[in-house]
């Protein structure tokens, strides 16, 4: 005889999973936390213009002012060529992880290309350069017995997130401050393994680290150095080898990490440094092992991105220029723009909800896109656009981008009353 379970059994209420989830959305809105996910329509050869795809309205043109595609290569030639002469020789997918069948000859190629650029013996590719943090902190952390990291204060969630699940001890020194570096070495076990942890340029404040002066500090403890140059790479120093290769430190920093999504006008990351270190996490590292290789047409643009870069100062220059030039004229016009010597400008609102305004002020009348960062990637009350000029940026755009601004962020008490 069949029986009703469904009758007989008394269910206790289930978890109410959707409800909960509602409740968290509702929380990050309250809190100014709610990401919104403005969408752009590119098309080749347009950069910097877009369309932008605002719900319940026509697309309309923008320019864009806040990509990290510093150099404009997004839209070169030279890469969008290489790209489609992979894609029609190789196909597109790699095929694999990169021990099963994913090893590409151009992924080793591009491998090597990196590696020579910074006068180290190897480089890995990773699928990005948050995974290239995360993925080599980890694996470094969870395999030197005892290891304590030294961690900028500010460094890049990726870092962070690969010493936590590293399992090792970190300290947190005092942001770009070798005296605090000191100080918390100085206190330490000078028999564990050390690893002194820190970007060349921070991505919000555009500010650029004392790298000179914490590589000492870290190499009088005997600590390993491990820089994350994903801002850096292609725009500054010697054939875009990064900020550290402008210092002329290259031989004294243990591994240097880099993205291929920024300046290199790409997607994916790396880290070069000794053979037998990137062996070792090449053969051990599970956010390198465990994932698909990157495609051959996108490490062929990389590859050719690397390698025109190595050769043509032309976009660094026009870049440089441009940042200069702006950077004068918006503090001129007694805009709130840190300070910083890098080709990042923040131009601080110092409230989300004013923010979220301001963009679409500046897209609606002016049809200039910048997108509002707020807590938790910047402190809360020090809100920002981030204004990012590139090489692809013309003094007429820059003259359009200080006019609007001077109209609604020098307004806006108006505008957060409106």
């Amino acid at each position: 005889m069949a029986h009703d379970t469904h009758a007989a059994w008394d269910f206790p209420d289930m978890f109410d999973y959707d409800g909960f989830f509602d409740d968290q959305l509702q929380q990050l809105h309250r809190e100014q936390r709610y990401r919104r996910f403005r969408i752009l329509k590119r098309g080749d050869r347009q950069f910097p213009h877009a369309l932008y795809l605002g719900p319940g309205r026509a697309p309309q043109d923008v320019v864009v002012w806040c990509s990290n595609d510093y150099l404009g290569m997004s839209q070169s030639p030279v890469l969008n060529d290489a790209a489609r002469a992979a894609l029609s020789r190789y196909g597109t997918g790699a095929g694999g992880t990169r021990n099963i069948s994913g090893s590409h000859d151009l992924i080793v190629e591009l491998e090597s290309e990196l590696a020579h650029l910074h006068r180290k013996s190897a480089a890995l590719v990773f699928s990005s350069g948050y995974v290239a943090n995360d993925t080599t902190l980890a694996t470094l952390g969870r395999a030197l017995p005892g290891c304590v990291f030294y961690s900028d204060a500010n460094n890049h969630a990726s870092m962070i997130e690969g010493i936590r699940r590293s399992g090792a001890r970190c300290e947190v020194f005092t942001h770009n401050d070798s005296d605090s570096l000191q100080r918390l070495l100085a206190r330490g076990d000078p028999t564990k393994p050390k690893i002194v942890a820190f970007e060349s340029l921070y991505s919000m404040d555009g500010d650029i680290a004392p790298i000179a002066a914490l590589v000492a500090v870290a190499r009088l403890h005997g600590a390993m150095t491990y820089v994350d140059e994903t801002h850096a790479v292609g725009v500054h120093g010697p054939e875009g080898a990064g900020l550290v290769a402008k210092a002329g430190l290259l031989s004294q920093v243990d591994i240097l990490q880099g993205g291929l999504g920024k300046a290199y006008g790409g997607v994916g990351g790396f880290i070069t440094g000794n053979a037998v270190t990137v062996d070792f996490l090449r053969s051990d590292a599970p956010g390198f092992i465990f994932t698909t290789a990157l495609p051959p047409a996108v490490v062929a643009a990389a590859l050719a991105s690397v390698r025109h870069l190595r050769h043509s100062d032309r976009e660094r220059i026009r870049l440089f220029t441009l940042t200069a030039e702006l950077k004068t004229a918006l503090t001129g016009a007694g805009l709130p723009l840190l300070d910083n010597p890098s080709q990042i400008l923040p131009l601080i609102i110092g409230d989300a909800a004013l923010c979220e305004k301001l963009a679409e002020r500046l897209i609606d009348r002016h049809g200039i896109y910048l997108q509002p960062i707020n807590y938790p990637t910047v402190a809360k009350g020090s809100e920002r656009f981030r204004i990012t000029p590139t090489a692809l940026h013309t003094d007429r755009m820059a003259e359009q981008l200080l006019s609007a601004l001077a109209s609604e962020v020098q307004r806006r008490h108006d505008v957060r009353a409106a």
